[in-house]
């Protein structure tokens, strides 16, 4: 027990006021002799002893009585199991990303853990409020009641770790109690790690009753025909039992294409042919799980011609030709000699075409070139010096040439894994034309090979980045060195190399995730581009790379649609946007992070346990009814006891 007042005790003193009284009235009788009163004797003997005895009832009662009012001003209290936690700061960590849309026993996990949270958050309860999307530091529930109501679903996906790491970056001088309310869908458990062990953590963890889901995950271009592309849309299912689910194909808002589809496996690709020319539009799905990843927004630009420049000389160039026609391709072969430097900024490839030497301004020129999007293709002499070669790769990435060595070697293995021959093959393929080469250098790289020898080294490899792609041969691929130029595989393989993927492919990007994206567009200093459609508008970070655009999207737009990128009112480019689909398998709900943590199964209980555990046992209310007991007991005592 202890007391809220211990100074007041000291009025214990006070007691030896009644014991003084007492004693003052207990003195001797003095004795006074009467004759022939043997009666009145008796009855005074018998006066004397029932006194003596109320005397010491009111003495103990009045004791107790000053004992217990003395107490009671002490405040007297059991100290709560909790009471050091008193003065934690705390902080409300929901999940609002799009998983939380799934549907549970009460309506959709967001909404209702926002319910909870304003029915049963405390008015003087001061909190921090922090979502996926929105902060709101040190305020209570009536300041945040319109944010709350209004809060949308984000496109990132919950990564509590940032999260924690947010709250952790606010300094305070008291401990935490952090609520974090989640569904734990893509939840790992080292990003609890964060948490300090002095922090008081609860997790609440609505269950999705309903947890099927269809996805439409991407769309790609199959195959490119003469008048027509055949696009590849590929979904995937988690749960069991999807049969009859319509999907609808649109342009610019109109129906162009629609069927049925049944899963047999958790995947599914399906394909449309579509005009070759501008698309811009949506495929979509109609299924009882998740809403936000039933729509997938994507654009296809009308083809232009790749422009194309061969570095070297003419003779052994002339493949290139055969592969790069007019039709698709503006290609040029220009010798070392007679190149114009100011022509490279203006292509989409370059293939440095077994060169002896790289000149030092055409290094500087190509890594240039390459960092705005351009792929270089690099197919070494048999002079060529390996330490040149070596300083000149090292602007593009870890890849190191060794000494060449002679030996007729085959090329046995494709990667058809790697996006150069994605859409080439319809299955895989272990008997094939074997090209082989008679001297070749020895290739060192942290990235896969393309193709390879039969001894496992490397042939062909890529140092890719996020606009664009470096393709490096071992050995030089002309007539008198290999037989490349007569077997099948050169003509995806060049044609791939030299395609430019944001000219040739579809255009989708995913909210969030920060990939770079070039466009065509020559500005001057005051101009700047703008991506918006009819209901949002945002302007990118972008950097002039002379007649491009290089632009970061960061975490815009808010909402996934399909957009346009304009320079004043001239149509630049359309583009897609996207959410992230890492949100869409619920089965991958993970309630086992919260094993270390006190799991609660509401908000409610969440405050009433804080409160029950933090609240001291005030027991000075006690003290007073016995206060009163003992006055009351006294006044019996003085009109009963004779």
């Amino acid at each position: 027990m202890q007391f809220k007042h211990p100074e007041v005790l000291y009025f214990l003193f006070l007691l030896v006021i009644p014991i003084l009284v007492h004693l003052f009235q207990l003195r001797r009788f003095k004795k006074e002799y009467f004759t022939n009163v043997q009666f009145l004797k008796e009855l005074s003997v018998q006066t004397r002893k029932s006194s003596t005895i109320k005397k010491w009832l009111l003495l103990l009662t009045r004791l107790l009585l000053l004992t217990f009012l003395i107490l009671a001003f002490a405040q007297p209290f059991f100290a709560a199991k909790d009471s050091k936690k008193n003065t934690n700061e705390m902080y409300i960590i929901l999940d609002n990303s799009y998983s939380m849309q799934a549907k549970g026993k009460k309506g959709e996990l967001l909404k209702r853990a926002v319910q909870d949270l304003l029915e049963h958050t405390p008015d003087a309860q001061n909190f921090s409020l922090i979502t996926t999307s929105d902060t709101y530091w040190n305020t209570d529930i009536k300041s945040v009641q319109k944010d709350l109501q209004d809060l949308k679903y984000s496109a990132s996906a919950f990564r509590l770790d940032n999260l924690i790491a947010k709250v952790n970056a606010r300094k305070s001088a008291f401990n935490k109690d952090i609520i974090v309310i989640t569904d734990a869908v893509g939840l790992e458990t080292n990003q609890t790690k964060s948490f300090r062990k002095e922090d008081n953590v609860y997790f609440i963890i609505p269950e999705a009753e309903q947890k099927n889901n269809i996805a439409i995950d991407s769309v790609y271009i199959q195959q490119t025909l003469d008048s027509f592309y055949d696009i590849g849309i590929k979904l995937s299912a988690n749960g069991a039992d999807f049969k009859d689910i319509p999907i609808s194909l649109y342009n610019k808002n109109k129906l162009v294409a629609k069927t049925l589809l049944n899963f047999e496996t958790n995947t599914k690709t399906i394909n449309f042919t579509i005009p070759k020319e501008d698309f811009h539009g949506y495929v979509s799905i109609a299924d009882k799980g998740l809403a936000y990843d039933n729509t997938y927004y994507f654009s296809i630009s009308k083809p232009s011609l790749t422009n194309v420049i061969s570095i070297g000389d003419a003779d052994k160039s002339n493949f290139l030709a055969r592969i790069y026609t007019n039709d698709e391709f503006n290609f040029n072969n220009f010798p070392l000699a007679n190149l114009d430097y100011n022509l490279l900024e203006k292509q989409d490839a370059i293939v440095l075409n077994e060169l002896k030497d790289i000149p030092q301004a055409l290094q500087t020129t190509l890594k240039s070139f390459v960092t705005k999007g351009g792929n270089l293709i690099v197919i070494p002499a048999q002079e060529s010096n390996t330490t040149q070669l070596n300083s000149f790769m090292v602007n593009f990435g870890t890849l190191q040439f060794k000494t060449a060595t002679s030996g007729e070697k085959k090329v046995t293995k494709i990667n058809f894994n790697h996006p150069l021959f994605s859409s080439v093959f319809e299955k895989k393929i272990d008997n094939f034309q074997y090209p082989s080469t008679k001297t070749a250098f020895g290739l060192t790289s942290t990235t896969p090979a393309i193709l390879t020898y039969d001894d496992q080294s490397t042939f062909l490899t890529s140092l890719p980045n996020d606009l664009s792609s470096v393709y490096v041969f071992a050995a030089p691929i002309d007539k008198a060195n290999s037989n490349f130029q007569n077997s099948p595989l050169i003509v995806p393989t060049f044609y791939n190399m030299a395609q430019s993927s944001q000219k040739t492919s579809v255009t989708a990007m995913i909210i969030g995730e920060n990939k770079p994206f070039v466009v065509d567009a020559l500005l001057s200093k005051d101009e700047i581009l703008t991506v918006k459609n009819n209901a949002e508008s945002f302007i990118p970070i972008q950097q002039l790379l002379n007649t491009k655009v290089k632009m970061t999207f960061n975490d815009s737009p808010t909402e996934a649609g399909n957009f346009s990128i304009f320079n004043g009112a001239n149509l630049v480019q359309n583009i897609s946007f996207n959410y992230n689909r890492t949100e869409s398998n619920l089965a991958l709900a993970n309630p086992d992070v919260a094993s270390n943590f006190k799991e609660i199964d509401a908000i409610e209980t969440v405050f009433n346990t804080i409160q029950t555990d933090r609240t001291d046992t005030q027991i000075w209310k006690w003290f007073v009814i016995l206060t009163l007991l003992f006055l009351a007991l006294e006044l019996l005592i003085q009109k009963f006891v004779k």
